[in-house]
């Protein structure tokens, strides 16, 4: 069974602006975001992760995405 992220832009933008939820757990929809077949508008949801942290904010969230190590 294949499980998608919808809606990927838009869940994640929202999380990114609810400053209750920490670098770790926006890693995780980002990673759900990249597995998704469900288009994504990366430029907009990289600039809402540097407007909010920073660039090596988004590294960090990145790094984490990628490698699959936010799912600890």
């Amino acid at each position: 069974m294949k499980m998608e992220l919808a809606c990927c832009t838009g869940t994640l933008l929202q999380e990114i602006a609810d400053k209750s939820l920490k670098r770790d757990i926006i890693a995780m929809t980002y990673a759900l975001a990249l597995r998704s077949s469900e288009e994504t508008d990366w430029k907009q949801v990289n600039r809402a992760i540097i407007e909010r942290w920073s660039m090596s904010g988004l590294h960090y969230i990145k790094k984490l995405a990628w490698s699959g190590k936010c799912f600890k």
